[in-house]
């Protein structure tokens, strides 16, 4: 039998994955994809007031410290029919876009970039050379020699003390890494540029929200006022702040983020031909101008590619009970009709069903459950959801900046527009989706300060908050693009309490099993697209792949059997 290279748990991710990838000599011929851990907050929701689900579903990941809480209070808007102020939607659209930057940002430098940069090369380079390098590429004012020897200085210090942290056990010196020594160093100074970078844009949840991570939120608007004369609520002072954080985040964006991205990418332009996977493409849509739920007026349109083809962008309709079902044919769950039926997220069941190996085990059982995560499916359709999908959706739909930035950093490239459906593709998409996002945050600012000039400083809708107002029944989906791709909360609400409660996160869709009919979730389809190994003690070409969709999976490491005992640990050493 060929080698199974098995990569448990995938590290610079959140949550637990595990990748077993099935060798055809040194090719990968099928890849597996697990979660191995189980999230259990749907349940825990069960019987609640829906004004205060966003706070419990919040925390189902503590990196994307708002999507959820975001989704969750929309979903209990849109089943009441609860319209919200203007300055709210606005408010909403700079504190998801701030989320968006941030993420990005950090994910490329902290969490992406390693595969890519080899960080102990950057030793060997000449800062003088690797200035006229950063100079040739950007307008980045921190990009003298003598900067450099210091970040030169001080990566030489870290790795002689051997005390590099995230810089340790790398794959340091593997043959697939292949930038010059000036742009490594370039790279890990941007890398150390970007911890700095990241608390300032942070404030700006803390501005509107009240604090960083998991800032706070409200059904009907916005939990923050806006007085200007007021110290307790969103004031002058807060607003010129918010402006100077917009700025700050625009600056590194188009001078260190988007030339790092084109630099890097240029010598590995071969990941333009790999790890594409499944070739479909979903997007929920994403900013509004006007209200929740008005898809014609969002930024980042709603719809499905399917097979590449950019022509046609299919409607989507996330209460139409044909259209997103979840499959748990390989999953550690259970359905009351049997596991290889698919329900919509309002008849959603979370029934555990583990029968697997206790570990540690040698290999999962891939011919039946092997993951703790389902397989949704769009009309029968295994589909990516994230930065890929939702530029390609902006390109086919001929939003006038993303072809700009698309085709421009294709000719740069000298790359095809097939280039897109790689796993540099995915890359690129991220970098020139912030760039979008991060200069869509300044209009919204200004319409901002329109309204409140015009007299308009109304944040919160007071309207049906009481119970008593209520429909006996209602049900209704909050969804919204988080960083990482499509997210849906779908609630039922019955005599004003939670009756039903399913999150389908971005990583389910991309993550996910195969389904009743075998078809591939998207990291494994990602990785059955051309990946040769070098080194299969060192998977680089796994994690370069699998790091592009930029994982996040729930926060859970341990099982529970009905009675509250414990059944599963799961260790590293």
């Amino acid at each position: 039998m060929s080698e199974r290279i098995v990569v448990d748990p995938i590290t610079r991710i959140e949550g637990h994955l595990r990748i077993e990838a099935q060798m055809d000599g040194d090719k990968i011929a099928s890849a597996y994809s697990s979660g191995t851990s189980v999230r259990g907050i749907e349940v825990i929701l069960k019987g609640r007031d829906p004004r205060d689900a966003w706070a419990f579903a919040q925390r189902i990941c503590g990196v994307c410290t708002l999507v959820h809480g975001m989704a969750s209070i929309r979903s209990v808007e849109n089943a009441l029919n609860y319209e919200i102020p203007q300055n709210a939607q606005i408010i909403r659209n700079l504190m998801i876009a701030a989320q968006f930057v941030h993420d990005h940002v950090m994910h490329f430098y902290h969490l992406h970039a390693l595969d890519w940069v080899d960080v102990v090369s950057a030793l060997d380079a000449d800062p003088k050379a690797t200035s006229e390098l950063a100079q040739s590429i950007s307008k980045h004012p921190m990009s003298s020699p003598g900067y450099f020897a210091d970040v030169k200085a001080q990566l030489k210090g870290f790795v002689e003390t051997g005390q590099i942290g995230i810089f340790a056990n790398g794959y340091w010196g593997h043959p697939g890494y292949k930038l010059p020594p000036e742009a490594n160093l370039m790279a890990v100074a941007h890398y150390l540029e970007a911890l700095k970078w990241q608390r300032e844009i942070a404030k700006l949840h803390a501005i509107f929200g009240g604090k960083n991570p998991h800032p706070n939120f409200v059904v009907g608007g916005v939990p923050s006022p806006i007085d200007l004369n007021s110290d307790s609520a969103i004031n002058a002072e807060k607003l010129q702040k918010v402006a100077d954080i917009i700025k700050m985040a625009r600056d590194f964006v188009e001078n260190v983020y988007v030339p790092d991205t084109l630099a890097i990418g240029s010598f590995y332009k071969d990941w333009a031909f790999k790890g594409e996977g499944l070739g479909n493409f979903m997007s929920y849509g994403e900013f509004p101008a006007a209200g929740y739920g008005d898809a014609s007026t969002n930024l980042v349109p709603a719809g499905v590619i399917l097979d590449r083809d950019l022509s046609t962008i299919h409607d989507i309709d996330l209460n139409a009970p044909d259209q997103i079902e979840e499959y748990v044919a390989h999953s550690w769950y259970d359905y009351e009709g049997g596991k290889d039926k698919g329900l919509h997220p309002y008849d959603g069941e979370t029934a555990l069903n583990y029968t697997g190996p206790q570990p540690p085990y040698t290999h999962l059982d891939v011919e039946g459950a092997y993951s703790w995560i389902k397989s949704p499916r769009w009309k029968g359709h295994a589909v990516e959801v994230g930065p890929l999908s939702r530029v390609l959706m902006m390109y086919a739909s001929g939003h006038e900046q993303t072809k700009e930035l698309v085709d421009s950093s294709l000719r740069t490239l000298d790359l095809p527009v097939e280039g897109l459906f790689s796993t540099l593709g995915r890359v690129a998409a991220r970098t020139l989706e912030t760039k979008v996002i991060v200069d869509a945050m300044q209009g919204w600012y200004d319409a901002l300060i329109a309204n409140i000039k015009a007299g308009d400083t109304k944040t919160f809708n007071e309207t049906l908050w009481e119970p008593s107002s209520w429909p006996k029944k209602a049900q209704g989906v909050g969804y919204m693009e988080a960083p990482r791709g499509g997210l849906g909360h779908w609630i039922v609400i019955e005599d004003g309490k939670i009756a039903n409660y399913q999150a389908v996160v971005p990583s389910t869709w991309n993550a996910g099993p195969r389904d009743e009919k075998g078809q591939s979730g998207a990291y494994e389809a990602a990785l059955q697209d051309n990946h040769v190994m070098e080194n299969p003690d060192q998977p680089l070409e796994i994690l370069r792949t699998i790091h592009s969709f930029d994982p996040c999976l729930a926060c859970a490491v341990h099982v529970m059997d009905p009675d509250g005992k414990e059944r599963l640990q799961v260790k590293v050493s």
